[in-house]
């Protein structure tokens, strides 16, 4: 079992015991998709223990919102990187 597959059933398990269908946690470890995110997602759910699904799919929401934001700065960072690397040839 991979280190995702691992963090994704315990964000299953962490659902469950919130009195919601496994599927939301699969769902929601799908769409998260890395272990950070998975993880992350966990830790939230325990800690705050939000009242309804609503608030659990906000956060998930908000947190796939920022892992998006981070992969495409490390993009365009690399695209800068080859532009300048071409134009200081």
């Amino acid at each position: 079992m991979t280190r995702l597959e691992q963090l994704s059933r315990e964000l299953v398990d962490v659902v469950v015991n919130l009195g919601y269908p496994a599927e939301l946690g699969e769902l929601m470890a799908q769409n998260l998709g890395t272990e950070s995110t998975v993880e992350r997602m966990t830790q939230y759910l325990i800690h705050v223990q939000p009242p309804t699904a609503e608030e659990m799919v906000d956060e998930m929401l908000a947190i796939c919102e920022e892992r998006d934001k981070w992969v495409k700065k490390k993009k365009n960072a690399y695209s800068n990187r080859q532009v300048n690397e071409w134009i200081n040839r």
